[in-house]
C-alpha cells in the first residue's frame, strides 16, 4: 500500500490555474490508487474469509470422523460406541394401510371374533338350574388356541403281483411329494426361517422338543433345496410386475456369498418385490435383471445411439453398422472377443445392446426407474426419477460453522419441505397452472445464493437433477421417494444379519426366492403361511401371484 504521507502537495493559492489543475489531477490519481488498493484489500479479506469458512467446515468434518473412528476402536476393544440416533426422514405420504385404523387401541372397527373360523362348539348349561327356567338363547365366549403336537401317518402301501408277473403298489398322495415330512411341517419350517427369521439351529431344537425326528442336514435341504416351483413363480412375478407397472423402485445392499462380497438388488413397487443376489452391482447387472429371464442382445439404431452417447470410439462403432440380435450371452461375449474390444468398450457395447433389447417394441419404454441416484440405476433411454429424501439429505447433512450458516440452512430446508408437500398435493390433483408454479419454485430454491458457500454448492448439485426430481410433474402416478424399496430391502438385511452369509448357490437362490414371494404376498394381501401351505400341499386354491399382480394393477 502506498505511503500517502510522503506525497508533497503544495499550497495552491499562489499558483496559476495550470499548476492548480495539475495539483487536482495529482489528487485524483492518489484517490484512484487508494480506491484500487482498497478494492484489492477487500478481495483479499473476502478470499481469506472463504478460506477460513472452508477450513472450519473441514475441521468439523474431521472432528466427526475422529469420533466415528474412536467408536470403532472402542467396539474393537470390546466397549460400546456412541448410540446412533437417526433423524426423522421426510413426511410420509398420506396413504394409510387398510388395517391401520383397526389397530388403534379402543377403536375396533369390527368385533374381534366375528370372522374367526370355529373348529369346536361346546354348549355349557348352568349348574343347579331351577325347574321351570326358560331358555333365552346363548351368550358366546370364544377362546382362541392352537394345537401343537405330532400328527404322524403310516402309509401301508399294498403290493400285488399281477398274473403276468408284474408288481403293483399303492401310490402315495400327491401332497407327500416324495418327502417323509408333511406339507404342514414343511410350511412351518419355511415360515419360521423366512418369515420369522429364526435361525436353523433354533428351528432344529424346537422340532426336537415337539418330538420330530429330523437331522440338521435334512432340515437344511427342506429350507434350500427342491424349490423349482417357487423359483418359477418368482421369475414370473418379476416378468409380469415389470410388464404391468408404470414405475419401479430399486435399491441394493451387500450380500456375502461363500465368503466373498456380493450384492442383492431389489426391484419392486406396491404390487410386487423381487430380490436377486449377484457378484456385481454394475449397470450391466441391473439391465440383465430387467431382462427378467430373456437373454437377447440387440444391435440396432437405439443401441448405436447409446454407444455414441457414452463415447464409444467411432472406429469401433462402425463395427456395429449392421442390425443383429444375439440370442444368448455366450454368443454376444464371443462376438465382442472376436472384435478385440477393450474392457471399457465391451461395457459400453453391452449396456447399449441390453438397453435396446429392453426397449425393443416398447417392451419397457413406459417404465420409470426410481432410485437414490446410484450410477448403476441411471440408464440412458429410460425415464429416471430420483428420491427427494436423498436429495434433501444432501442439504440436511451439511455442517454449518456459524449461526448465519445455520439459519440459511434451516431456511432452505423449510423451503424444500414446503415444495415437497405441494408436490404431494399436485400428485392428487394435477393441473398445468400448478405445474408451472412448482417448476418456478424449484428454480428459485435451488439457484438462490446464500451466505453459506457449501450450501450453495449443494443446491447447485441438486439443481442439476431437476429433470429427475420433477418427473412427477409429467408422471403424477410415480412416488416422490424411494422409501418403498428401502423398506423392502430392510427385511433382507434383517435376514442377512441373523443368518449371515450364504454358502451354496441353492441356498442363495432359495433366500432370494422365498423373501421375494413373502414380500409380494404381503403387498397383495395374501397370507404367506396360507400361500406356503397351499403350494406345498399342491392344492393351488390361491391363484398364481402373477395373476393377482395383473388384477391389482388393473384395479382403479
Amino acid at each position: 500500500m502506498a505511503n500517502f504521507e510522503s506525497e508533497q502537495i503544495p499550497d495552491q493559492s499562489d499558483f496559476p490555474v495550470e499548476q492548480r489543475n495539475a495539483a487536482v489531477e495529482l489528487l485524483l490519481g492518489i484517490c484512484h490508487r487508494q480506491q484500487t488498493e482498497i478494492r484489492e484489500l477487500r478481495a483479499q479479506v473476502q478470499y481469506q474469509a472463504q478460506q477460513i469458512q472452508l477450513q472450519s467446515e473441514q475441521i468439523a468434518l474431521q472432528a466427526e470422523q475422529i469420533k466415528k473412528l474412536k467408536d470403532e476402536i472402542a467396539i474393537l476393544k470390546g466397549a460400546k460406541g456412541r448410540p446412533i440416533i437417526k433423524a426423522s426422514g421426510m413426511s410420509k405420504d398420506a396413504d394409510v394401510g387398510p388395517t391401520s385404523g383397526q389397530l388403534k387401541r379402543g377403536k375396533p372397527s369390527i368385533k374381534k371374533t366375528a370372522q374367526l373360523k370355529i373348529q369346536h362348539v361346546e354348549i355349557i348349561a348352568p349348574k343347579n338350574l331351577p325347574e321351570g327356567s326358560k331358555f333365552k338363547g346363548y351368550e358366546d365366549y370364544v377362546v382362541q388356541d392352537i394345537k401343537i403336537g405330532l400328527n404322524n401317518t403310516r402309509y401301508r402301501r399294498a403290493r400285488y403281483e399281477t398274473p403276468d408277473g408284474r408288481t403293483m403298489i399303492g401310490e402315495l398322495p400327491a401332497t407327500i411329494s416324495g418327502s417323509h415330512f408333511g406339507p404342514v411341517l414343511q410350511s412351518y419350517i419355511l415360515s419360521q426361517y423366512y418369515q420369522q427369521h429364526v435361525p436353523q439351529n433354533l428351528i432344529l431344537k424346537q422340532l426336537w422338543e415337539f418330538g420330530i425326528r429330523i437331522s440338521a442336514g435334512v432340515l437344511n435341504e427342506l429350507i434350500t433345496e427342491r424349490k423349482e416351483a417357487f423359483h418359477s413363480e418368482k421369475d414370473e412375478v418379476l416378468r409380469v410386475g415389470l410388464a404391468v407397472s408404470s414405475h419401479i423402485n430399486t435399491d441394493d445392499t451387500g450380500a456375502r456369498h461363500q465368503g466373498k462380497n456380493g450384492f442383492c438388488t431389489h426391484i419392486g413397487n406396491e404390487f410386487f418385490a423381487c430380490f436377486t443376489s449377484t457378484a456385481s452391482k454394475s449397470r450391466i447387472n441391473f439391465l440383465e435383471l430387467l431382462q427378467a429371464g430373456a437373454t437377447e442382445y440387440t444391435v440396432d439404431a437405439l443401441s448405436r445411439q447409446y454407444m455414441l452417447a457414452n463415447r464409444l470410439p467411432k472406429v469401433l462403432l462402425k463395427l456395429f453398422a449392421q442390425d443383429q440380435v444375439f440370442p444368448s450371452k455366450l454368443l454376444w461375449d464371443l462376438h465382442l472377443q472376436g472384435l478385440g474390444f477393450s474392457q471399457r468398450a465391451r461395457r459400453i457395447a453391452t449396456e447399449g445392446a441390453l438397453t435396446a433389447s429392453l426397449l425393443e417394441n416398447g417392451r419397457l419404454s413406459h417404465l420409470v426407474i426410481m432410485s437414490d441416484d446410484a450410477g448403476q440405476f441411471n440408464v440412458t433411454g429410460f425415464l429416471n426419477a430420483l428420491c427427494w429424501v436423498h436429495a434433501e439429505r444432501s442439504i440436511h447433512t451439511i455442517i454449518p460453522y456459524c449461526e448465519d450458516n445455520r439459519r440459511a440452512q434451516q431456511l432452505v430446508r423449510d423451503q424444500i419441505w414446503n415444495l415437497y408437500r405441494d408436490l404431494k398435493a399436485y400428485k392428487a390433483a394435477p393441473s398445468d397452472s400448478i405445474k408451472s408454479a412448482l417448476d418456478r419454485r424449484f428454480n428459485e430454491i435451488f439457484t438462490q445464493k446464500t451466505c453459506f458457500q457449501t450450501l450453495n454448492l449443494a443446491l447447485r448439485r441438486v439443481y442439476l437433477n431437476k429433470k429427475e426430481l420433477l418427473l412427477v410433474l409429467e408422471r403424477p402416478e410415480i412416488p416422490l421417494h424411494n422409501n418403498l424399496s428401502e423398506n423392502d430391502i430392510r427385511d433382507y438385511v434383517k435376514k442377512r444379519k441373523i443368518s449371515a452369509t450364504t454358502r451354496s448357490d441353492e441356498g442363495r437362490k432359495a433366500r432370494d426366492t422365498m423373501l421375494s414371494l413373502k414380500k409380494t404376498c404381503q403387498k397383495l394381501g395374501v397370507s404367506f403361511w396360507q400361500y406356503l401351505l397351499d403350494r406345498i400341499s399342491q392344492q393351488n386354491l390361491i391363484p398364481p401371484l402373477p395373476q393377482l399382480i395383473r388384477a391389482a394393477a388393473q384395479s382403479p
